[in-house]
Parts: C-alpha cells; sequence; structure tokens
C-alpha cells in the first residue's frame, strides 16, 4: 500500500512540474535543435557512451536547451544528478557538493554530474573550488552560460573543459517542440488541439526560445481544457497581440523598409517604433542587427564613424545574450544611427568603382607597386622606384597609385555633415598632393 502511495503521489507531483520539465527530452535522440553538437563521434555523445568524465561548458542563449543536455548526460548515463545555481550558491555549496560526490565515487564507484547553472555569475574564488573537482575528475562538471565564457569564466577552469556553443532553435524545431507537447503523454497528451495561425503566433513569440513556447502553450491550454487554441487564445494567455507580419510576405518587406527609411529620415521614434513591431513580431534579432550593420555604412559612413562600432557592437552582444535583453542593444544602436549625421558617400564611392570594374576600366598595376618578394620579380621590374611613405613627412609621397585607365577618376565625394568635414578637408589636401591638382 505505501509504494502505490507513493507511486501516485510522485504521479501527482509530475502533473503539477511545468510542462518545459514535463517535456524535457530523456535521450539525445529525443533533442530537437543542436544537430552540430548530437552527431556521432561528438564530445557529447562520447560523454554518453562512454564511462569517463568529462568537463563542459555550454554556452548559447536562453532556452536553447543546455539543462535539458545536462539532465540527458545524467539520465542515460545513470550518474547522480546535483544541480548547482550560481545565483544563490555560495564557496561552501559547491565544496560540499563535491564532497558528496568524491564520498559517492569512492563507495559505490558512481559518477556525479555536477552542472552548475549560469556558471559566470560565480566570482574567481567560487571558480576556483571547482578546479580541484575538474582537475581530478572527481565530477562530470557541466556549466551553463549564456555570457561568453572567455570573458566570465577563469582560464584555468576554462582550459580543462570543452567549450560547446549552442545556437536559437530554428522555427522549424521551435514548431516541431510544440507540436510534440500538444501530442505527447509527458504534455497535453492531445486534449488541445493547435490551429495553424495559432501555432505559428507561438513560434514567432518564442524567438528561438523552446522553454517560452512551452511555457506560452501551457499558458494557453489552461484557457481551454478541452477545446481548440486560437491566436485568440494566445493572445489572451501571454497579453500579447499577434502582429500581423508574414516574414515571406509583404509585411515583412514592408516594416524592414520602413525601418530603414525612419533611421535614414532621423526620426528616431519612428524607428524604434518598427524595431519593436519587428521583435513583438518574432524577428530574428540577428537579421535586424544585420540592417542596422549596414545602414551604418551605407547611409551613415564618415559623417559618423563610431556609427558601425556601435552596430557591430549590438550584433555581438545580441548573438551573445540573445532576446529579450538583446532588444536594449539593438535600441541602443539604432537610436544612434537615426540621431547620426548622413552620408552615403561611402556607398556611393564603391558603387561607381565598381561600375567602372564591370565596364573595363582596369589598366596595369604601376610596377613599383607590385610584389616584388617571390623570386624573379625584381628581373620583371616589379617594385622597382616604389617609395616607402613612412620615410616622408606627414607620411606622404608623390607617386603614381591608380592604374593609368581610372586616373582622374573620383570616387570617393565626402559630404560637409558630421566627422566627415574632417575627412573631406584632409582628402582634399591629400588628393591635391599625390594628383598635384584639386
Amino acid at each position: 500500500m505505501e509504494s502505490l502511495f507513493d507511486a501516485a503521489a510522485e504521479e501527482a507531483h509530475k502533473s503539477q512540474e511545468p510542462l518545459a520539465v514535463r517535456m524535457r527530452p530523456k535521450t539525445l535522440d529525443e533533442v530537437i535543435g543542436q544537430r552540430h553538437l548530437l552527431g556521432p563521434g561528438t564530445p557529447l555523445r562520447r560523454l554518453v557512451e562512454s564511462d569517463a568524465p568529462m568537463s563542459l561548458f555550454l554556452w548559447g542563449p536562453p532556452g536553447t536547451g543546455k539543462t535539458t543536455l545536462a539532465y540527458v548526460v545524467a539520465g542515460v548515463t545513470a550518474r547522480r544528478f546535483v544541480e548547482i545555481s550560481a545565483v544563490s550558491a555560495g564557496v561552501k555549496e559547491v565544496r560540499a557538493a563535491i564532497e558528496q560526490a568524491r564520498a559517492e565515487l569512492g563507495m559505490s564507484g558512481r559518477q556525479t554530474v555536477l552542472f552548475v547553472d549560469e556558471v559566470h555569475r560565480f566570482n574567481k574564488a567560487q571558480q576556483d573550488a571547482l578546479l580541484p573537482a575538474v582537475e581530478n575528475r572527481w565530477v562530470t562538471f557541466i556549466g551553463a552560460t549564456t555570457e561568453n565564457p572567455f570573458f566570465s569564466v577563469i582560464s584555468p577552469l576554462l582550459s580543462r573543459s570543452l567549450l560547446l556553443t549552442l545556437e536559437s532553435l530554428s522555427e522549424d524545431d521551435v514548431r516541431a517542440v510544440l507540436e510534440r507537447a500538444a501530442r505527447d503523454p509527458r504534455g497535453l497528451g492531445g486534449r488541445v488541439t493547435l490551429t495553424a495561425p495559432a501555432l505559428d503566433h507561438l513560434v514567432r513569440l518564442a524567438g528561438g526560445d523552446a522553454r517560452r513556447s512551452l511555457t506560452y502553450l501551457e499558458a494557453a491550454a489552461l484557457l481551454v481544457p478541452d477545446g481548440e487554441i486560437t491566436v485568440e487564445t494566445v493572445e489572451k494567455a501571454v497579453d500579447k497581440a499577434a502582429v500581423r507580419y508574414d516574414r515571406q510576405g509583404d509585411q515583412h518587406y514592408d516594416v524592414v523598409s520602413a525601418f530603414i527609411k525612419s533611421m535614414r529620415g532621423s526620426d528616431a521614434d519612428a524607428a524604434l517604433h518598427y524595431l519593436a513591431r519587428m521583435i513583438e513580431a518574432g524577428e530574428d534579432p540577428r537579421f535586424i542587427a544585420r540592417r542596422v550593420m549596414i545602414f551604418a555604412s551605407e547611409d551613415v559612413g564618415m559623417a559618423d564613424p563610431t556609427c558601425l562600432q556601435v552596430a557591430v557592437a549590438a550584433a555581438q552582444a545580441v548573438q551573445m545574450i540573445g532576446l529579450p535583453e538583446g532588444r536594449l542593444n539593438l535600441a541602443q544602436a539604432v537610436i544612434h544611427c537615426a540621431l547620426a549625421p548622413k552620408s552615403n558617400a561611402v556607398i556611393k564611392a564603391i558603387g561607381a568603382a565598381a561600375d567602372d570594374v564591370r565596364r573595363g576600366l582596369i589598366g596595369q598595376i604601376p610596377g613599383h607597386l607590385r610584389d616584388a618578394h617571390y623570386p624573379g620579380a625584381a628581373k620583371l621590374g616589379h617594385g622597382k622606384g616604389y617609395q616607402y611613405p613612412h620615410d616622408f613627412e606627414h607620411g606622404l609621397v608623390r607617386q603614381e597609385y591608380a592604374p593609368e585607365p581610372i586616373r582622374d577618376r573620383r570616387y570617393y565625394e565626402p559630404t560637409r555633415h558630421g566627422s566627415e568635414q574632417h575627412f573631406a578637408d584632409r582628402w582634399s589636401k591629400i588628393r591635391e598632393f599625390l594628383r598635384g591638382g584639386p
């Protein structure tokens, strides 16, 4: 009777667990996404298929399966699983977990998976406490982080571990996660049905985060315990309106076009509106970041050279931390780009140069500019007469650089906007000096 009671209690407890926990894969083959980490011969496969302990860092955005992979490794290999949160645990808790793992290993030979979530939050002393266990392989250490471990993890710990990078789930991956949860007995068991538009809306809202998608699905299912989940159901459940935004249709291109033109027109408010519209619709933040980087050179250019730096930094930040926090980095870059002085001189310059190349204005490279390092080059006159600019005052020396057909062509025509005025003045003087005329 007691065992039956315990089993019933355990079953009741499981039914109260979040959907994301109930749907956690039990084998590597059940894991959706991260195909680059799960193939034959990969470190994860070797860890699962062998008894040898190994230390890993799993680096990736939220909801990409870091905790899931740690659970799978422990479950499949029958290792003890001990989870420590770097948010609340200190050196004392780390050492206690290690000592318990050593005792278990000594008495029964059973290995322990020590999983540290958000390991980047550990300070140096806490990370140092992990070193003996990793060094001596008393535990299979797995650390999960959303931040670049090269900046947040001490070198001795990182050098003794394998670093695996997880990617945001694709739309197809998230869709597969939702469909499995809707029909699987561990999940909703087919008690509700998802309309196609509702499924698409959940996929967009997830933003590549499997855990978020399951949380939203569970919230929607609570509103219709034995019915159909529609877009309206999802909207009510998560308090997010379904933004009309088809990535393959007009809305996608219209919003992106309006986004770029608002930045070009220096309307930061309008640009932020379209940015929010794309994010709320589930647009890939990496796509947005790429558009901002392009804009920084195409529409701002040398009028504010720091604009490209900000755009690239925002793209890197988005790649490292994902959404929702990454929207702050994107918003900062968008505001910078919108308010920066504008110049399209860069795109006009490379466009004009490319047009001439396509029209056949190529010409021979002047002999003194040709490579003179390989044997026989000197006999061909390569490099002969080349004057090293650093040997001259101001680092400038008058000599021919351009092929003869384009000697008098002008590609870069700077504006007087913002910082480009400085470059305009300098380029004017340099061009006059090099070519003997304005």
